[in-house]
């Protein structure tokens, strides 16, 4: 249960994060004396960039969240081990 609090937790965190670049980087771009063309370019590049960062901050809690099931398996898989052996100490 903690471990679905912590993905829920970074989740919001990175989309926090993702906004507030994107709000700050449209502001930006708004407030710029620069051509609509450049505008849009400017807008663009930046959304690429954003969405790469995404991309990469999304694997990086894609590869956490794996690594966490494994821990998680060799846990229950220990636990039940030495539970079996309490049960059928002369078996196990």
């Amino acid at each position: 249960m903690q471990n679905h609090d912590e993905r829920s937790g970074v989740l919001y965190l990175l989309a926090g994060i993702g906004l507030g670049v994107l709000i700050g980087a449209v502001i930006g771009l708004l407030f710029a004396p620069k051509s609509g063309e450049e505008i849009r370019g400017d807008l663009s590049q930046r959304l690429h960039e954003l969405s790469d960062k995404v991309r990469e901050l999304s694997q990086q809690v894609y590869e956490r969240g794996g690594e966490t099931v494994r821990n998680l398996r060799e846990r229950v898989a220990r636990k039940a081990h030495e539970v079996a052996e309490e049960i059928e100490p002369d078996q196990a």
